[in-house]
């Protein structure tokens, strides 16, 4: 019996196409950008141990001083999707209940569903610029809620919630929900654009939120597996260590390492990469702005991704279908709205991945598309 949903944005680790805006990532690092010779020698003497279940004290101190925390919050995992599974593994199972925002992430709401939790979805819908309704957020939660899962800024999106409508979803919690945790998925926080600075943590709003983020998007490093949850509740992180132990004991030293030496980089890494996340997303506003007679888009906040939607008085569902049949022979790929629980009219274009060139080039594939399908 399968435990895992399949879904098709596992392509996303197969062959790329010529023009790759399905991706939610800025350009990767090479390890040059983390270690000069000096460093190559000083990784030679690395012991290839064990490290600990809870991580690496030093990069625990790093993560833990970028979110106001101690770094006895920190347990460091393999990537931020080993986070989300151990939070999921955890908290729920059966007989209780999660309730999980969609659009989301198709694997965090595979994380839930492995584990035998009633998973109540909240939809966030495109003309609410996916924004909760904290309304409908009340209806689903019950005295069986043990988790609420949302992402901000979110994938496929790039929406982030504001601070205080998270301060408002904890209020709500503690009435209606007393034994549940709030989870904020922050993996794009740090992914602001150009001079903007990152928004503050949802930690902040009491020891009942859990963060969980990783190297992968902002720092551009997904090849060192290393991601992270954040809680203040002793107990809960202590049930996390313990799961970790049992899955993976601990995260790998050399990744560990190479993490910590990121991170210690990280304030000029993340301006530069901010300076290119906002070149480039002036040039899909211009996109935007140039095709308004065929698509709509919610702008994102933060991040290396937005949704665009094909406008429906323009588009009815046939000339949807011909729109995506016509981009593997114009060599693009975007992220199908369907991967994550949207309309197949919306997509998520990712805009972090290529140079301008690129990006332009893919751009002028998607406009191709545009009209092919309403041919």
């Amino acid at each position: 019996m399968s435990r895992f949903a399949p879904n098709d944005i596992v392509n996303l680790v197969g062959d790329a196409p010529r023009h790759d805006l399905a991706e939610s990532l800025g350009p990767n690092l090479r390890l040059s950008d983390v270690l000069d010779a000096d460093g190559l020698r000083e990784l030679a003497g690395l012991s290839l141990g064990y490290g600990t279940a809870e991580g690496n004290a030093e990069l625990r101190a790093q993560i833990a001083a970028a979110h106001g925390v101690q770094p006895d919050d920190v347990v460091v995992t393999a990537g931020g999707m080993q986070a989300l599974f151990l939070l999921a593994f955890t908290l729920c199972g059966r007989g209780t209940e999660a309730v999980a925002a969609t659009p989301l992430f198709p694997l965090a709401l595979n994380a839930l569903q492995a584990v035998d939790t009633e998973v109540r979805p909240l939809p966030l819908r495109f003309d609410a610029d996916y924004q909760p309704d904290l309304a409908e957020l009340r209806r689903l939660l019950s005295p069986r809620t043990r988790l609420v899962s949302l992402a901000s800024p979110q994938n496929p999106s790039g929406v982030a919630i504001p601070l205080a409508t998270l301060r408002q979803i904890v209020a709500l919690l503690a009435e209606c929900a007393p034994d549940a945790f709030l989870l904020v998925d922050e993996t794009y926080r740090d992914a602001a654009y150009g001079d903007t600075p990152a928004v503050a943590s949802a930690l902040e709003l009491g020891p009942r939120v859990v963060s969980t983020a990783s190297l992968s998007k902002c720092h551009g490093a997904p090849g060192l597996r290393i991601g992270w949850a954040i809680t203040r509740d002793a107990e809960l992180r202590r049930q996390l260590v313990t799961a970790k132990f049992n899955t993976t004991i601990a995260c790998g030293a050399v990744d560990e390492e190479l993490a910590r030496r990121l991170l210690s980089r990280s304030g000029p890494l993340l301006a530069e990469r901010g300076a290119h996340l906002a070149r480039n997303l002036a040039l899909v506003e211009r996109w935007v702005h140039s095709e308004a007679t065929h698509v709509d888009w919610v702008r994102p906040d933060a991040g290396a991704l937005c949704c665009v939607r094909l406008k429906p008085a323009v588009f009815d569902d046939a000339a949807v279908e011909r729109f995506h049949a016509a981009l593997p022979a114009l060599g693009v790929r975007v992220g199908d709205g369907r991967w994550f629980g949207e309309s197949a009219r919306v997509f998520r274009l990712g805009f972090g991945l290529l140079p301008e060139a690129e990006l332009s080039a893919g751009l002028d594939g998607l406009s191709s598309a545009l009209r092919q399908a309403l041919r």
